[in-house]
């Protein structure tokens, strides 16, 4: 299956990312799902918000006019009605925002023109022109700049002003503001929503560093943190909650997996059959359209090669393992020996607090700054998958690029934090009075079987 620009084939030896979700990759058109109102309820909120505005306009000059016409009975005047012999409508006046965030300034002008039959076939006669401006940021490149949104970096990394001695901002940095220009340019040019300030900035700087005694090479990147809450692996969760294993949202996969070690089902498998015999019937009945058979055909197969995968893999967890989540062109790029592959070892810095992890998953390439569920309500308690813990860009993320294993296996979280610390020993190791974070084991643990009798 082709998404966004990029191949992705379940294996059972996971050689590939298995990211071709609608979430993680911008998609190919899709038909509506029927069981998804949302832009049904956006488009009638829509209009419900210009029918209401034009009703209370029209209230406002009934009132008005009833106001001049008690105030003319009142005093015996005969009301009368102005002539109008001239247009009376004045430039001026403004639209509702393209999006939220964004400074739109706008304005009609109006000019006397000639007959309508002729204006209506002049391009000129109405006609709107739009100007989006955006100012691409710098990265950061000094200490102080880091320091400016993660305050005493240098104290709680203490070799990295050796390593800033010589600092070279990433390529992607530029891609990655690149993206987002593309996208927005395109998005404006259809007069679409367009992404938020807040979203467009969200990358304060990307850099390539080596540590000149050890060699080591860090790729650092200051961001904020949104989260990611997919993944699902039977042998350590055999369980999981209706709503999740029923939700045509949820993922079950992350970039990294590793062979299925029990017999134990994926529980995602269940909601991806039924999945597949909701398709059957939808198929079956003589009133569904050829385009929606078409589509429903080609989900179809993407189903069948997921539940192999679930068959055949283990994936993280996002509720339960600490991961961090790397743009997919990163994770698929050959020649940069600075960008992360999908297993790399990392560290997380907020707040001065280093917490271990491993990079687990691929995202969109015109934004950065996920982690799962699990680090992100480490981070601030209140995260969730509809509320990102870290809003401002004060989260340093350190990856060491071609440091994952050689073979994928399931979490290990003290031997993630003992390889994070040798790492970060071959890089000027940590500030005084600072430790890597613990991470506990938070998955069920299977109940024990009473012995049975003889």
């Amino acid at each position: 299956m082709v998404a966004g620009g990029v191949g992705f084939v379940f294996t059972p030896e996971g050689k590939s990312l298995v990211k071709a979700v609608q979430r993680k990759i911008e998609p190919r058109p899709t038909p509506p799902d029927p069981d998804d109102a949302d832009l049904l309820r956006q488009a009638e909120a829509r209009m419900r918000e210009d029918f209401e505005a034009d009703m209370e306009a029209l209230r406002g000059q009934l009132k008005a006019a009833r106001d001049a016409a008690k105030k003319a009975s009142e005093s015996g005047q005969e009301v009368v009605l102005p002539p109008v012999n001239e247009h009376t409508a004045s430039s001026g006046g403004d639209v509702r925002r393209l999006r939220s965030e964004i400074t739109l300034e706008t304005r009609v002008e109006l000019e006397k023109g000639g007959l309508a039959s002729i204006e209506r076939k002049s391009a000129d006669a109405y006609k709107a022109s739009y100007k989006l401006q955006v100012r691409l940021p710098k990265a950061s490149t000094t200490l102080a700049e880091l320091e400016q949104v993660s305050p005493k970096l240098g104290e709680i990394l203490p070799g990295l002003p050796a390593m800033l001695e010589k600092p070279e901002v990433s390529r992607w940095f530029y891609v990655l503001y690149d993206n987002k220009t593309q996208r927005v340019k395109r998005d404006a040019a259809l007069l679409n929503e367009l992404l938020t300030r807040h979203n467009f900035y969200d990358c304060e700087t990307i850099l390539n560093l080596r540590h000149p005694g050890s060699g080591r090479r860090v790729f650092l990147m200051q961001a904020e943190m949104d989260v990611v809450s997919d993944g699902s692996d039977g042998d350590r969760l055999a369980t999981m909650p209706d709503a999740i294993v029923n939700s045509t949202h949820y993922q079950p996969f992350t970039s990294y997996g590793w062979r299925k070690r029990t017999s134990t089902p994926n529980p995602m498998v269940a909601g991806w059959e039924q999945r597949i015999r909701n398709a059957d019937a939808e198929l079956a009945d003589p009133a569904t359209t050829a385009d929606r058979k078409a589509w429903l055909r080609d989900r179809k197969e993407y189903l069948k090669r997921g539940i192999a995968d679930m068959k055949a893999r283990s994936f993280l967890i996002a509720e339960y393992d600490p991961f961090i989540v790397i743009p997919v062109n990163l994770l698929t790029a050959s020649g940069d020996p600075w960008a992360p592959k999908v297993g790399d070892y990392a560290v997380v810095v907020h707040a001065g607090i280093l917490y271990p992890a491993i990079v687990g998953d691929g995202g969109p390439t015109f934004k950065v700054g996920e982690a799962s569920l699990r680090m992100a309500r480490q981070i601030n308690p209140q995260a969730s998958p509809y509320s990102r813990p870290v809003s401002d860009l004060t989260v340093t993320y350190v990856v060491f690029p071609g440091s994952r294993e050689k073979e994928r296996e399931a979490p290990d979280y003290e031997k993630w934090r003992s390889k994070c610390g040798q790492l970060l020993d071959e890089i000027g190791g940590i500030g005084s009075g600072k430790t890597l974070f613990e991470w506990k084991n938070l998955l069920p643990q299977p109940q024990s079987q009473p012995p049975t009798d003889p």
